[in-house]
């Protein structure tokens, strides 16, 4: 199961944890991880490489952890909207294999 939990900072989208194996398929078939996995480092390329942001950014064991400032949010809170909306069509569409988890 692929977690993906979103940080808030009052009303507004201040990141995303992103963790876990969707156990889909086979790895290097998966469309499920690799559909998470392409959208997360999107938004955070987007977000480091184009916006020239500097979030709290931490990769490790499978786990992609982004998180604005406070000063961030204003320029890169758009985007993380985008990806919480995909995040949400891709969970409608394999419900047995991503799950959100909206929390602060």
């Amino acid at each position: 199961m692929i977690n993906i939990r979103f940080l808030r900072q009052g009303e507004e989208l201040a990141g995303f944890v992103v963790s876990g194996h969707s156990g889909f398929a086979e790895t290097g078939s998966d469309i499920v991880c690799a559909a998470v996995s392409s959208a997360a480092y999107m938004t955070a390329n987007t977000i480091t490489d184009i916006l020239m942001l500097k979030p709290s950014l931490t990769e490790r064991d499978g786990c992609l952890s982004l998180q604005l400032s406070a000063e961030e949010i204003n320029r890169a809170g758009d985007i993380l909207k985008g990806f919480e909306l995909h995040m949400k069509e891709l969970e409608k569409q394999y419900p047995d294999y991503i799950k959100l988890e909206r929390g602060a």
